[in-house]
């Protein structure tokens, strides 16, 4: 049974930093294309940032270039998503995804909200 559960939101003002942990059980995780989404009010869900299961080779979407670093450990079965700089537009809903066999998987979320 494929488990995600996200930890690590929080509330920071603009420029601060956090670090996102996802914990995942159930699936073969080192195998794993693993992803960050948001979800912010009333907007859709976005990839914000994705990591291949070899070489560890990440992908960002331009809204969080040259400001989140995603990155995985594959002996704690862990993806992070450390973020800084962090501004308003950065406050949703942050969902840890993999896929497994053509069926998405999701953690809970965990909240962030930026704001002076």
């Amino acid at each position: 049974q494929v488990q995600l559960v996200e930890s690590g939101g929080g509330s920071v003002q603009p420029g601060g930093s956090l670090r996102l942990s996802c914990a995942a059980s159930g699936f073969t995780f080192r195998s794993s294309v693993m992803r960050w989404y948001r979800q912010a009010p009333g907007k859709e869900r976005e990839l914000v940032a994705a990591i291949t299961s070899v070489g560890s080779i990440p992908n960002y979407a331009d809204s969080a270039k040259g400001r989140f670093t995603i990155s995985r450990d594959n002996a704690k079965n862990t993806v992070f998503l450390q973020m800084n700089s962090l501004k308003p537009e950065d406050t949703g809903v942050y969902y840890c995804n993999t896929v497994r066999r053509g069926e998405n998987y999701w953690g809970q979320g965990t909240q962030v909200t930026v704001s002076s």
